[in-house]
């Protein structure tokens, strides 16, 4: 038989509820973290898109959910760009010279956010980021010649000036844009390492996380921060960092080609499928056809590696015999 609690048991029972509640989302969200910079760390994108998703799905005003990416970005960024320099997946010169327009343009953006209805351009930037992707994919699944790769990007500061600040306005807007827009113009460029593009895109991502967070911190105060959010994004993120650079060390450099531009076109996709097409019903059976036709990329990419790798022992036998 039940009893009536007091005001006070009543207080101290919803106390608990919350408390639990709160460390439940503050696990997920860590573990969100967690997952989203392994891709953003591998693929050069995602942490952003992964980790505002999920503030906005909880409620989370779009501005205040940017904000706290973009703070969280700060630390994790700062880990990713160490790691991936660590492992030599950094061109330091592209860095340079993607960092200042990339770092006005995501201070513009956090600054406007408000007034931008920036959900109207999202669909046509998907639309070009596709096309991207696609060229990118079948790039690597096709036209990969061993001993292609260059060095370094060599992006031209004409180049890096409209790139930086596209990529940063979009990145500050959007609360992730840097990665989806940077990596698959770079990686579109002939001779172009894809570890390369995805360290320095992932080391530059720092000064656009600074200047954003600025930018936020100017327009919203800091009282406007879900710092819990925060933290748990963070710790996430810095647990992931230094595996997905060492990852990127490790993984064939076509089968990152690959990989890269299945992930480019899985995202834009569902933004363009969202945005034009009503019928809900419909979208598992695009998204799952994608993810058929790029596992069967994958799966072939790795089947070309194997018979490369043995016809380069056969002849090594050979020349040894």
């Amino acid at each position: 038989m039940s009893r009536n609690l007091s005001p006070m048991e009543e207080l101290a029972l919803r106390f608990c509820r919350n408390k639990g509640g709160t460390m439940r989302k503050l696990i997920i969200f860590a573990f969100i973290g967690l997952f989203a910079q392994l891709i953003d760390g591998a693929l050069g994108m995602a942490y952003g898109v992964t980790s505002s998703s999920l503030l906005l799905a909880f409620g989370i005003a779009p501005a205040v959910a940017s904000a706290s990416v973009h703070l969280a970005e700060v630390v994790t960024t700062a880990a990713s760009g160490a790691s991936h320099i660590r492992f030599g997946n950094v061109d330091k010169q592209t860095v340079k010279r993607l960092i200042i327009p990339g770092s006005i343009g995501a201070f513009l953006g956090a600054a406007f956010l408000s007034n931008i209805p920036g959900d109207l351009a999202k669909p046509y930037i998907s639309i070009f980021l596709l096309a991207l992707g696609v060229y990118v994919l079948v790039r690597f699944l096709f036209m990969f010649k061993i001993g292609e790769e260059k060095d370094s990007i060599d992006l031209s500061r004409k180049k890096s000036i409209p790139l930086g600040l596209f990529a940063g306005f979009a990145d500050a807007t959007g609360g992730g844009g840097w990665g989806p827009i940077a990596t698959p113009v770079l990686l579109s460029q002939k001779g172009v390492s894809a570890r390369k593009v995805v360290g320095t895109v992932d080391t530059s991502e720092f000064a656009i996380a600074v200047s954003a967070t600025v930018g936020f911190l100017i327009s919203l105060g800091w009282e406007e921060v879900s710092w819990l959010w925060v933290g748990a994004l963070m710790l996430g993120g810095l647990i992931a960092a230094p595996i997905a650079a060492w990852l990127v060390r490790k993984v064939h450099a076509r089968l990152m080609g690959v990989l890269v531009g299945g992930f480019i076109i899985l995202v834009n996709v569902r933004t363009i499928v969202t945005t034009w097409i009503d019928q809900s019903a419909i979208y598992p059976f695009i998204y799952i056809g994608i993810a058929i036709l790029w596992l069967g990329a994958i799966i072939f990419t790795v089947a070309k590696i194997r018979n490369t790798n043995t016809k380069a022992n056969e002849s090594l036998n050979e020349i040894d015999q």
